[in-house]
């Protein structure tokens, strides 16, 4: 996909204030039983289409209105995904400004989980 210039130039401002992962580390640390909870940031379609097993979904869209709901606790181990990485970063920005401490977005999104044909749920 071909992503516009500021919209780019506004992902990498993100990138450099939060923490990414990879796709791989997501799959170790889900094969070692380590505790986090998947956040998928696409559009309600998206999801519905296919998504990573046990995410649950809050769209970039909302994401800031109703994660206190979701997630009260700031500092619970959150990884965010969108289709690859974009999206993702710009909401884990944004929930690091409202207070939250744990907070990674993963680099490759849910195509790059597909591409490492990880298990998906639809």
């Amino acid at each position: 996909m071909n992503h516009n210039p500021k919209f780019l130039s506004r992902v990498d401002q993100a990138r450099r204030e939060i923490c990414q992962c990879t796709v791989e580390e997501i799959i170790y640390d889900r094969n070692e039983g380590k505790s986090f909870t998947l956040i998928d940031v696409r559009e309600e379609s998206e999801f519905a289409a296919g998504h990573i097993p046990g995410a649950i979904h809050l769209s970039k869209g909302v994401i800031e209105r109703d994660i206190e709901s979701a997630i009260p606790n700031q500092a619970e181990r959150l990884v965010l995904y969108c289709g690859g990485g974009y999206r993702s970063a710009i909401a884990a920005e944004s929930l690091v400004a409202m207070g939250y401490t744990n907070v990674t977005s993963m680099d490759g999104g849910w195509r790059g989980w597909r591409d490492a044909e990880q298990p998906v749920e639809r």
